[in-house]
């Protein structure tokens, strides 16, 4: 009895160990993918996630927008701490993307001071580190750029997988050719076993042969083994030569057939040949010269490598051993690289035949665009009572393909929704997922049958405050008597971001519209017109004017340096976005670089960093001077023009003069003074009114604080510009 009551004791302990350890099991904590500091929401494509932070992100460099709710180009983990839900130490949070604001507040929170933003597309919030309940969420995290971070360890975020058909472990493949002596084959079907070699010899040799057609192509091939050994008895020699030659007779008879039969092969596609042990039906049009030899026939079997189809080799065409030359594929107009979004009214009101001439339409301008990866991609969205997309930017990269595509579409039908349309295009057209490459202008073609059933000047402005380029082809306007039921009177100049008809076109019938092909294209490739796709941050020529006197010293003036750096970091730096220069000056001036000497922000950041400290005296009149002559002179006419002198002292020469001419010549002037500089110069160089543009400090230490307040007055001034 005690050793029973033992035994069910040590049951019930098992058990119990058992019950515990699938607790902890159950209860095991969600791996959440780490992140940098330097991580944007909007390098993220997942809607919600949860990551973990490491430690350190509270560094001003990792740039916050908003409060609460967050623009999409924040830094996560940034964010994270200003809201409070981790600390300066790291750890999970939860992300959630939603939609664009209209506004962001800047704010100080947790010791890290956030930007204000006027507009962006998409924002997200923040919260703490814990799983939703029934809400599943991703180990690895899909990033929109091609090279991902990688996680702690070396294993990288995003992972590809490279598929390739290969033969299974227990399949043999003839490699080698056969020796001369009589070998049995077998032809095996698709159920593979290993088959053991026989330890003796037959007393009858047979061949044996089990012919099996093929009817699909498998990942994994059909075995092919060579039954026998090299050391045949000799009593059996002269019955193997006999069987031998029997068997290549009739390998003979089968290839002349098949040779004999290009002619006709078309309507006997179904002949069978043996080919080193595998027995398949012939794919129509797919005739190869025979083997001139059963060694040849034994070879082909070198032609089978792992993840090759089981017709990839075989019968060729005699067409086809003549190589064709390949068509050139366009990589597109490199003159033209934009994103172009199609919104092409399929509302019942158009009728069917007008719908045909939309589409011939879209396919001449295809064709005028030259569609391709190095030049502009193109997608289409149709509406009615709602929008939908028909293909977007990534799925057609040439002309001809995509004009094939605009031939199949389909008429929705319904109401001419425009606005609703344009929101559509706003908020999930020009994603990275479809296609939207970042440093190509983001356009939209509105085609419009008459006039919209819904309003849209608000959705336009979103969508123009979000970066898109928006066009209107309005055909057919309604005449006198219809005017009374337009919803919107004026549409067309309440939707574009300039009154001045460059933006628009109206044609009076259908059958113009083939007239307005090239004066669209010419249009829409102009990127030194598309002012409606510029933001705040991507439109400007910005050049640096900067003390080089002996007051300044080596150390502060390196500090000055980080200070233009940190300015420069907040801009979109390209050929066709925000373009920096700067200028150095004493008594003297020196051109440090010019707006088109650098096109990257990289590029630019370490061009700071090489300017040499100069020392000597202080003319800031000759500086504004120098500056307009040889770096605002050329900038481009559609930039704004922003100068950022900054200096520690009075001048020595006058610089009202100099101020006054750079106004009037279109230039917005910002002064940041330090220390010794004379308040009264710095509000005559600053643009009208001062306090918007005038700045001082005590220290140059200091100088950190006025980058989020520059920064904003850039964007709220931006925003404020009229619109004709």
């Amino acid at each position: 009895m005690k050793v029973i009551a033992m035994v069910l004791a040590f049951l019930l302990n098992c058990t119990f160990a058992n019950k515990e350890v699938a607790k902890k099991n159950k209860k095991s904590k969600l791996y959440a993918p780490q992140i940098e500091c330097d991580i944007k929401a909007a390098r993220i494509m997942n809607p919600e996630f949860i990551a973990k932070c490491p430690p350190g992100c509270q560094d001003a460099k990792y740039r916050v927008y908003g409060t609460d709710i967050y623009a999409s180009f924040s830094s996560v983990c940034g964010a994270a701490i200003h809201s409070g839900i981790i600390d300066k130490s790291g750890g999970k949070i939860l992300v959630q993307k939603v939609s664009g604001q209209s506004g962001y507040k800047g704010s100080y929170s947790n010791g890290i001071r956030s930007l204000s933003l006027p507009r962006w597309r998409e924002s997200f919030i923040v919260s703490e580190g814990k799983p939703k309940k029934g809400v599943q969420y991703p180990s690895i995290l899909d990033y929109s750029s091609v090279k991902s971070p990688s996680v702690k360890g070396g294993t990288s975020l995003r992972r590809e997988y490279l598929t390739t058909a290969s033969p299974l472990p227990d399949t043999q493949i003839v490699t080698s050719i056969p020796k001369p002596t009589i070998m049995t084959r077998e032809f095996v079907s698709t159920t593979l076993k290993p088959t053991a070699l026989p330890t003796t010899v037959p007393t009858t040799v047979t061949t044996k042969v089990m012919m099996v057609a093929t009817s699909k192509h498998q990942h994994a091939m059909h075995k092919v083994r060579d039954i026998g050994s090299s050391h045949v008895h000799p009593a059996y020699s002269s019955v193997e030569a006999v069987a031998s030659r029997q068997i290549q007779a009739v390998q003979g008879r089968i290839q002349n057939q098949a040779f004999r039969s290009t002619s006709s092969y078309a309507s006997n596609r179904n002949i069978p040949r043996m080919n080193a042990g595998i027995q398949r039906q012939e794919p129509i049009a797919s005739f190869r010269k025979p083997a001139s030899s059963t060694v040849n026939l034994a070879t082909e079997t070198d032609l089978w490598k792992p993840g090759s189809s089981l017709f990839d080799t075989g019968f060729s065409s005699k067409e086809d051993l003549v190589p064709k030359p390949l068509e050139p594929v366009s990589q597109g107009n490199p003159n033209c690289k934009v994103d172009l979004s199609f919104l092409i009214d399929g509302s019942w009101s158009i009728g069917k035949r007008r719908f045909q001439i939309q589409k011939q339409f879209l396919k001449n301008v295809a064709q005028a665009l030259d569609i391709g990866v190095a030049g502009p991609l193109m997608g289409i969205i149709q509406y009615g009572d709602e929008p939908s997309t028909e293909f977007n930017l990534k799925t057609y990269s040439n002309s001809k393909d995509l004009k094939n595509a605009i031939e199949k579409i389909l008429q929705k039908g319904g109401l001419s929704n425009v606005g609703r349309a344009l929101s559509f295009v706003n908020k999930n057209f020009f994603d990275d997922s479809n296609g939207n490459r970042g440093g190509a202008p983001n356009v939209a073609i509105v085609m419009v049958d008459g006039w919209p059933t819904d309003k849209v000047e608000e959705a336009s402005r979103l969508a123009r405050e979000s970066g898109i380029n928006i066009f209107f082809v309005t055909i057919e306007g309604p005449d006198e008597n219809e005017k009374q039921n337009v919803i919107e009177p004026n549409f067309v100049d309440k939707a574009v971001c300039r009154t001045n008809g460059y933006y628009s076109i109206n044609v009076p019938s259908w059958f113009s519209l083939h007239k307005i092909v090239q004066p669209l294209v010419k249009r829409v490739c102009d990127s030194d017109r598309l002012m409606c796709s510029k933001t705040c941050i991507n439109s400007a020529d910005i050049g640096f004017v900067i003390d080089g006197s002996s007051s300044v010293g080596t150390g502060n003036f390196r500090t000055i340096l980080q200070f233009v750096a940190n300015i420069s970091k907040e801009f979109e730096i390209s050929d066709t976005d925000t373009r920096i220069g700067a200028v150095q000056y004493t008594y003297e001036q020196r051109l440090e670089f010019s707006f088109d000497k650098y096109s990257t922000k990289q590029d630019v950041l370490n061009a700071i960093k090489r300017i040499n400290y100069w020392s000597g005296g202080t003319s800031t009149g000759a500086a504004i001077n120098y500056a307009f002559e040889q770096l605002f002179s050329k900038s481009k006419p559609n930039k704004r023009k922003i100068m950022i002198l900054i200096t520690d002292g009075r001048s020595y020469d006058d610089v009202r003069g100099p101020a006054t001419a750079a106004h009037h010549n279109g230039i917005i002037a910002y002064s940041i003074g330090i220390a010794w500089a004379a308040q009264d110069e710095l509000e005559a160089i600053a643009t009208d009114p001062d306090r918007e543009h005038s700045f001082f400090v005590d220290e140059f230490d200091s100088l950190y604080r006025f980058v989020p307040r520059i920064i904003q007055n850039i964007c709220t001034e931006f925003n404020s510009q009229p619109r004709n």
